[in-house]
């Protein structure tokens, strides 16, 4: 069985109901489950005055990583059937974002997937919660654990 770290976001409605009926639907999915603290942030990688809610959530899974991205995204269209893209491709604002930080070290790089998740080190709101849940997890390419990303992305 794997061990599955993901984030939970969400900008729009009310943000901490969006975040507990994904966390319901996941735990229905996937079965027992940790929570981190909640952490509230501003939107990354657009412009927007909604903040975001986001919790980090681990579970175990004996499933492909294709297949766990897949139940995850069906998760979010019954939440939420808007997309997370506008038309020319960037960021929106979002009811609900489900992202699959890392599966154990696993490293993964196609199309649809890639882990861990490849902006894992420049977001403060996918490391304090990574910290939280897997202090000894680190990253497969340098070794780094969440905390350590973190003292790094203080420095910048």
């Amino acid at each position: 069985m794997a061990f599955v770290i993901v984030n939970i976001g969400s900008n729009l409605g009310d943000r901490r109901l969006n975040l507990s009926r994904a966390m319901r639907a996941i735990a229905g999915r996937f079965g027992d489950f940790e929570l981190s603290h909640a952490v509230e942030s501003e939107p990354w990688g657009f412009d927007s005055t909604n903040t975001f809610v986001n919790i980090g959530m681990a579970f175990h899974s004996d499933l492909p990583p294709l297949d766990i991205l897949h139940a995850l995204r069906q998760i979010e269209r019954s939440i939420s059937a808007e997309a997370h893209r506008d038309a020319d491709g960037g960021y929106r604002d979002r009811v609900i974002d489900i992202d699959i930080v890392a599966i154990d070290r696993l490293t993964v790089d196609t199309p649809e997937l890639k882990l861990p998740h490849p902006h894992l080190e420049e977001r403060r709101f996918f490391l304090e919660p990574l910290a939280e849940l897997a202090p000894a997890w680190t990253h497969p390419a340098h070794g780094l654990t969440a905390s350590q990303m973190l003292a790094r992305l203080g420095k910048e």
